[in-house]
């Protein structure tokens, strides 16, 4: 496992529910984590049909060791997340497998600061849990449970209040949650923004009826044509925790992820001129471009939200100024709301962007921006670095970055090739504004990959 981990991924741990992830499981993280995390910690769950059982064991784990903790009940990631930071509880747990299908669940564990726990704290808690080193509370000791799920309204204001009064005015949006927490919380922060609000499986529904919990452009044509017909500005889906958002224009079409942060990028550079963009090296060179029109610099970190989340904190802690950041997944940071993910926000930004066009379509805006052809492939190996690095030796006369497997970085195209963190296998990303210098490239590297 990537930097040392054993059981947890990039988010959290995950897994089938009955097989992996079991309610035994569950229970010895909950008591790996409070025996930590002394005091009070906030547990949520998203929709999925096995997230009150599990729940129910993380808790049961916290309290032996003598934790109290304050049940959240069913809401987005990023809710949780923001709560947990404004009321300074000492730490807390999501039951989530965020994008995965509906037999997953897993863990996400989060700190103090509403932020993932890092990588050396989770090796931390892996060595207790593989040790079964846990701080058992003794009769008298034991932690107490309280239920708290009007707290929800916290993040929902707080996400209005960072907006003018009624800027969403005149707009349509079309919203779908895809069964999961969301339909909780972004219909209602669109409506209070002054949008005319549909929805489509917003439902909250763990068998996931409508659409698999990830967005993708094929599971979205539902919300494209409730876009069409109901004449909307925008759609906007969810993924299953809600920590990302993704859109479809007024067009229907489905908007690329790196396009979308680029969009909303170009809104926050236009305030906040001459900072730093911190973005993972998988994002795409649009993301430079804006930066680079507005005098922002991008500063890049392996992939992985929490990378990008705790480079922007220690910047800031540096005294650097530090405008926006994000993935290129839909998942984006605001640093004057909160340091993760925030996939309400990000729907609520994008009301923002159009608003800031002065009343100019989404299609038109999205037409306008530069052009690039992304390749995404994945390779199943039985030593990943080690084809790694036979690509890096075959491309050491190219400029290579090593912030996370290698960048090969030439002035018409770049290519990522890096082991999973999750799987056997090499993730091989390429990108130019030109599909044949692109595909070229791609073909280069499997020469390599396939020897």
């Amino acid at each position: 496992m990537r930097n040392g981990k054993r059981m947890f991924g990039t988010n959290g741990v995950r897994g089938v529910v009955g097989e992996r992830m079991t309610p035994a499981l569950v229970l010895k993280i909950g008591a790996a984590l409070g025996s930590m995390r002394k005091g009070t910690i906030a547990v949520g769950r998203d929709t999925r049909t096995s997230g009150e059982a599990l729940a129910h064991a993380l808790k049961a784990g916290l309290l032996m060791t003598g934790c109290d903790v304050v049940d959240m009940g069913i809401l987005p990631t990023p809710a949780l997340q923001y709560i947990i930071k404004t009321n300074r509880f000492d730490g807390g747990a999501m039951i989530t497998a965020s994008h995965n299908p509906p037999e997953y669940n897993g863990v996400k564990v989060i700190e103090a600061d509403g932020t993932e726990m890092s990588d050396d704290e989770i090796i931390r808690l892996e060595d207790r849990f593989f040790a079964a080193e846990f701080d058992a509370a003794s009769w008298d000791s034991v932690g107490t449970e309280t239920a708290a799920p009007d707290r929800l309204e916290e993040y929902i204001r707080a996400i209005v209040n960072h907006f003018p009064a009624g800027i969403g005015e005149g707009m349509t949006v079309v919203v779908d949650p895809g069964s999961g927490p969301a339909a909780l919380t972004t219909p209602i922060i669109l409506s209070r923004m002054g949008c005319r609000v549909h929805t489509i499986n917003a439902r909250l529904d763990g068998t996931f009826p409508g659409r698999m919990p990830e967005p993708t452009p094929n599971g979205l044509k539902p919300l494209s044509e409730m876009v069409l017909a109901t004449g909307a500005d925008f759609g906007v889906a969810h993924d299953g925790d809600a920590d990302r958002a993704v859109f479809v224009d007024n067009k229907g079409r489905y908007i690329e992820e790196n396009y979308e942060f680029g969009l909303v990028e170009d809104y926050v550079c236009d305030r906040n001129p001459d900072g730093l963009i911190v973005t993972p090296v998988a994002t795409s060179r649009l993301i430079r471009d804006i930066a680079e029109k507005h005098g922002c610099t991008v500063d890049y970190t392996p992939v992985g939200s929490i990378y990008v989340a705790r480079r922007m904190i220690e910047l800031i802690g540096k005294g650097d100024k530090v405008s926006f950041g994000g993935e290129g997944n839909g998942g984006l940071i605001y640093p004057d709301h909160q340091f993760c993910r925030d996939g309400g926000m990000t729907a609520a930004m994008m009301v923002a962007v159009l608003a800031g066009h002065g009343g100019r379509r989404l299609s038109d805006i999205l037409d306008g921006l530069p052009a690039y052809h992304l390749v995404k492939e994945k390779h199943h190996a039985r030593d990943p670095a080690a084809l790694v690095r036979a690509v890096e030796e075959a491309f050491s006369g190219d400029t290579i970055e090593k912030i996370d497997g290698i960048k090969i970085v030439r002035d018409d195209v770049w290519a990522l090739v890096r082991a999973s963190g999750t799987e056997p296998m090499i993730r091989i990303m390429i990108e130019s504004k030109d599909p044949d210098v692109a595909e070229t490239m791609y073909r280069e590297i499997m020469q390599v990959v396939t020897g």
